[in-house]
């Protein structure tokens, strides 16, 4: 079961953002904060500011992941289930979308009924991607779109995804990056620090900080090339990397070696 949540956290003030947000105690409160003030209007805030491309890189995410028919797939961090559902359309024998907060997985479930067919049958659960709730050796692939930086402790996370592969699994990671082109940095770095906090909250209505603290998130967190190493000690035998629109995100795609090694176990077993 995930942690409760202290319903005191006022999610993400200026005080918070004043440092790296990466590095409060408190993260994981004032995200799970955050994200239940903006579920109502996360998908629509998603389309807007991506100008559609979000719902794209989530397809190619799910292409790079591989042959999946047949296969059983974990969605941490999967929010209002976009990538989720994905996986399931794609033909996927299991889905089972996990998230820290229940206010997204609400949305989600009502998503996967509307959409009916394939995507009735995924399961949402609560859950903490530092101490996910299977044995090792659980699932085919496991994704997280968007989501690492929002984890407390991203290096716990990655060995917890590691430990619920099987033996030639798939780790499917899609995150936000700083462009490598100094023009398109400028540019990409004006509209997510300037204008889109002001618009996305605005449509959201939101109090939290949620805006304030994405792109504030992005900038601190990992680059691609931490995140490999990352991933490398986590027991991933490969990692391979695709930048997507510019380098404004890539998708990490981990593989797990084909012969059964030791394993990560929970701190709990």
């Amino acid at each position: 079961m995930a942690p409760q949540c202290n319903q005191s956290s006022k999610g993400w003030d200026s005080s918070a953002l004043s440092g790296d947000p990466h590095q409060r105690a408190d993260k994981a409160d004032r995200v799970r904060a955050m994200f239940t003030a903006i579920a109502h209007a996360y998908d629509f805030n998603n389309r807007v500011h991506s100008f559609g491309l979000d719902q794209r890189w989530r397809r190619i995410a799910v292409r790079l992941s591989g042959p999946i028919e047949r296969a059983s797939v974990l969605d941490v961090a999967c929010g209002t289930g976009d990538l989720t559902l994905e996986f399931a359309r794609a033909g996927a024998a299991e889905v089972v979308g996990l998230d820290y907060t229940p206010a997204m997985l609400d949305h989600a479930r009502v998503k996967a009924a509307r959409a009916g067919g394939r995507c009735a049958g995924v399961a949402f659960i609560e859950g903490d991607a530092q101490a996910l709730p299977y044995p090792n050796a659980s699932f085919d692939r496991v994704s997280i779109a968007f989501g690492l930086r929002n984890v407390a402790d991203p290096q716990s996370a990655l060995r917890e995804f590691h430990r619920v592969l099987r033996p030639g699994g798939r780790l499917i990671v899609l995150e936000f990056a700083e462009p490598t082109s100094a023009i398109v940095r400028f540019a990409h770095q004006l509209y997510t620090n300037r204008i889109m906090p002001w618009t996305a909250t605005l449509l959201a209505r939101d109090r939290s900080g949620a805006y304030r603290y994405l792109p504030r998130s992005v900038q601190t967190f990992l680059d691609p090339s931490a995140l490999k190493e990352q991933l490398n000690h986590a027991g991933f035998s490969k990692v391979e990397q695709h930048p997507l629109t510019m380098g404004t995100c890539v998708i990490s795609v981990a593989f797990v070696a084909d012969e059964p090694t030791s394993r990560y176990t929970r701190n709990d077993q």
